[in-house]
């Protein structure tokens, strides 16, 4: 990379130098990508054709020779050109033509000022020939993929949350199969295509066989350089992608001498002094081209939040809330460099997210507010013996090796270990006149622990036209739980405000799960046009449950009734499932592509909550609670379920217009459902399909104006009687639409973005029978807007930003399927969780 204005840089160091101290003891955090330095240019030079031989290959490297041999020096982040390629440029060419040549399908262009040239993100996430590994497990450019590809690089990421969008709802805004976020610690319901997505980091799945939707509650932007992000079905990494897979990919050091990179920020509604989040972090990189590393660290720390209306937010006592939030992540990497083309990077991070405040919801002396007697309150004076956090810690280490055997080799070994407590959460049952009946009640938290290891080895060989990708994945997983009982006269005395701890016991079966895969992936350039592509996943999977018995009369011999309980059988299920996909992608043109394929998804839906359910007798009998039924491997094994899909799409990208569409057809044999009273999970075997669009356009008006829309239209419907009838509200998935307008320099940027969801409707809950009650549930839909920018300092860079510019006051869609979840023994009050009202955001960001 060429740095122009030199001079200019060497001119700041002494106040840099003076800086540093003040910003490092601050911890000042997340790294803003260079601001573009304004370059030099000879008069005339456009006017001057001359012959370039630039081979393909990386974009940085092809942009420094360019800018050597046409004598212009060139404005560019390496954040932005990392990963890029280019098919290089032969020939004679003047500046401005060779320029755009090069950049062709990179997803960059390039803005002539001052007499220099500074290199932008053309803002989509579509680049034809950008390369990902989400689509094939080893870098293919997306042009040779057969689907729905998507690319969220930091620039775009940071202009979201710098700006002070949420993490969780920033990918709503920028990814179009997903749904829009919801603004507590859950994902839940958070699909793409109307189903479950793989999460991962750098490859490492974060999704867990216990159903716990934290996956985005795990990593800070800060430390994030890109997305990478596959639509539909897809089986490339496993189980649990039947609606998509999103890849996290975390930024790496860079060769040179130490780069910091600090940040820091401010948000609040001014509605109260405590109406705040403030947020921290700093990194370090640096090293040769053979040893180079980083390391950061990102702190935040959340107060209250208010609605449109002004009243606080009611904190989510169900998934915890993150409110009186405070978060760290540290996280550091080591890549290495051999002879020979062999490459080895290590990864660590620590990520800790948990309640630090002492305010709760009051629930009413004695528990009053749950006879909807007295309103729900947030108060102070909470003391809580188990706190709601998500602690995780993760290892990865990534070796690649080419030309072994004639092949590339790629080797993945990883472990990660979470801890997931819950809030304290009522099950209290009154007697006629009212009193609390101890003997049927409780107060308490869980906890969910998992510890996932595994290894992955992926071979490549390449021939003319042939690529094969084929290799082994061996995963094992560890599940354990338990659930902390607390003093209930305490806990009614205070309203649920303060939980003394008196007893622990289980919550779900521990389950260990073991799996081991072979995979296959061919791709063949029949034509210059033409690419097909198929391959096939054997997977096998054994799933051991223990002996448990149920979480009930765990309770009740807590309290003193009974001494012993039988236990409901554990056992083991083998599930062994191969998985297809094949497709083909014709390129109309260098800019544009039209495809068609056909994938398959496998998931195991929550077997801590399916197994492990039974009916005992009406009293211990002689002190042992008798088991007459239960939820055993043996008599009522749960199923996998295999999802099917279908796909036709086109792309377009030719610098200006970034525009991508599909529709898609996804459909099962079984489906799933939540028990409103138990909140357990029950298999169905009914159909289930969903169907609709996904699309994206970004078009650039000029060198400054950028306009783009994104579209999600989908119908989520469950097979009852021969008829197709609409999927429960709880996990079908509301249509999306976003826009946005942008504006932008070598210095200021200004976007204003909205998002709409739209109204969803079920025909009520389903029966056992696989009936529906009649008892329709509905979701209403709304819009919001948010208004973002950014200045460029002599030192630093400014971002600003207003999230929901109208104040609009409204309930989130997680808060009405909570109220859905929730509402059947407690009033809807405590569910109804609003979304935050108008905010402003402030953030610092420098690089030195």
């Amino acid at each position: 990379m060429q740095y122009p204005h030199r001079l200019h840089r060497f001119a700041r160091k002494p106040l840099v130098r003076a800086m540093q101290p003040l910003l490092l003891g601050l911890s000042l955090a997340a790294a803003l990508p260079s601001a573009a330095i304004a370059a030099s240019l000879e008069i005339g030079a456009e006017s001057q054709r001359q012959a370039f031989d630039i081979p393909a290959g990386p974009l940085e490297a092809a942009l420094n020779q360019f800018g050597r041999e046409a004598g212009v020096l060139l404005s560019f982040s390496p954040e932005l050109t990392a990963g890029r390629q280019t098919q290089g440029l032969h020939g004679q060419y003047g500046v401005d033509e060779g320029l755009n040549q090069l950049l062709a399908g990179s997803g960059l262009h390039a803005v002539a000022r001052d007499g220099g040239y500074s290199l932008q993100s053309s803002g989509g996430a579509i680049e034809v020939d950008r390369q990902v590994v989400v689509g094939s497990r080893a870098p293919t450019s997306i042009s040779e993929l057969p689907g729905t590809v998507w690319i969220i690089d930091a620039p775009q990421l940071q202009e979201q949350t710098k700006g002070g969008v949420p993490f969780k709802e920033a990918l709503g805004q920028l990814i179009p199969g997903l749904d829009i976020g919801p603004q507590g610690r859950t994902n839940y319901g958070q699909n793409m295509r109307g189903r479950s997505a793989l999460v991962m980091i750098d490859g490492v799945s974060l999704n867990s066989s216990r159903g716990i939707s934290r996956q985005f509650d795990s990593i800070d932007p800060f430390n994030i350089e890109r997305i990478e992000v596959l639509s539909g079905a897809s089986a490339v990494y496993g189980g649990g992608a039947t609606g998509g897979i999103i890849n996290i990919v975390t930024k790496k050091g860079e060769a040179g001498p130490a780069r910091f990179n600090s940040e820091v920020g401010l948000r609040s509604g001014f509605e109260t002094s405590q109406d705040h989040d403030w947020r921290a972090a700093q990194s370090v990189s640096g090293g040769s081209e053979q040893i180079k590393g980083r390391a950061s660290v990102a702190y935040q720390k959340n107060g209250a939040a208010y609605d449109g209306s002004g009243d606080q937010v009611m904190l989510d006592i169900t998934q915890t809330d993150l409110q009186y939030n405070q978060s760290v992540d540290v996280m550091g990497s080591l890549d290495f460099a051999f002879a020979n083309g062999h490459s080895l990077s290590l990864g660590a991070q620590w990520y800790d997210s948990g309640y630090d405040g002492d305010k709760g919801v009051d629930l009413g002396r004695n528990f009053a507010g749950l006879r909807g007697l007295e309103p729900f309150e947030i108060e102070g004076g909470a003391s809580f013996d188990r706190e709601p956090r998500t602690e995780r810690t993760q290892f990865n280490a990534t070796y690649h090796a080419p030309e072994v055997l004639g092949h590339d080799l790629y080797l993945q070994a990883y472990y990660r270990s979470e801890e997931m407590a819950f809030q304290p959460y009522p099950s209290i049952s009154f007697t006629g006149t009212g009193a609390i009946n101890p003997s049927r009640s409780y107060y308490s938290a869980s906890q969910q622990d998992t510890d996932y290891y595994g290894l992955k080895a992926v071979l490549v060989k390449e021939w003319d036209r042939f690529t094969l990708t084929y290799g082994a994945d061996i995963e094992r997983e560890s599940f354990d739980s338990d659930q902390a009982l607390f003093d209930l006269n305490t806990a009614a005395r205070t309203g649920g405000l303060v939980a003394d701890e008196y007893a622990k016991v289980g919550r779900y079966p521990g389950i260990d799960t073991d799996s081991n895969s072979l995979f296959a992936q061919g791709s063949w350039r029949a034509t210059d046009d033409l690419t097909l592509s198929g391959g096939v996943r054997r997977q096998r999977t054994n799933n051991d449950v223990g002996d448990f018995v149920a979480a009930a009369q765990q309770i009740q011999i807590s309290k003193g009734n009974g001494t012993s309980a039988d236990a409901i059988p554990g056992g083991e299920k083998d599930y062994q499932v191969d998985l297809y996909n094949f497709g083909a992608v014709y390129k109309l043109n260098k800019a544009q592509q039209v495809w068609a394929n056909y994938s398959e998804g496998f998931e195991l839906p929550d077997p801590a909550k399916y197994y492990g359910q039974g009916t005992y007798s009406a009293a211990p009998v002689n002190g042992r609670w008798v088991l007459q039924k239960g939820v055993n491997v043996k008599d009522s094994a749960l199923d996998g379920i295999k999802t099917k899909q279908v796909e036709l799409g086109w792309r377009h990208y030719d610098g200006n217009l970034d525009a991508q569409l599909a529709a898609f057809y996804a459909w099962s044999d079984k489906s799933i459902t939540y028990n409103r009273t138990t909140l357990l999970v029950e298999q169905l075997d009914n159909k289930k399909r969903n169907y609709g669009l996904e699309g994206q356009a970004n078009y650039w008006l000029n060198d400054n104006w950028q306009i783009g829309t994104s579209a999600l239209a989908i119908r989520s419907q469950q097979k009852i009687d021969d008829r197709w009838q609409k999927q429960d509200v709880t996990a079908a998935s509301p249509s999306k639409l976003t826009a946005f307008i942008g504006w932008r320099d070598d210095h200021t940027s200004l976007r204003l973005q909205g998002v709409r969801t739209f109204n969803l409707s079920d025909d009520g809950n389903v029966l056992a029978s696989g009936q529906f009650d009649g008892n329709d549930h509905k979701i209403d839909g709304y819009a919001t807007f948010d208004l973002l920018g950014s200045q460029v300092l002599p030192v630093g860079t400014l971002n600003f930003g207003i999230q929901n510019l109208m104040d609009k006051d409204y309930t989130t869609v997680w808060g009405q399927r909570a109220q859905v979840f929730y509402s059947a023994n407690i009033p809807a009050d405590l569910f109804d969780y609003h979304g935050r009202g108008r905010t402003y955001s402030l953030s610092y960001s420098v690089e030195f």
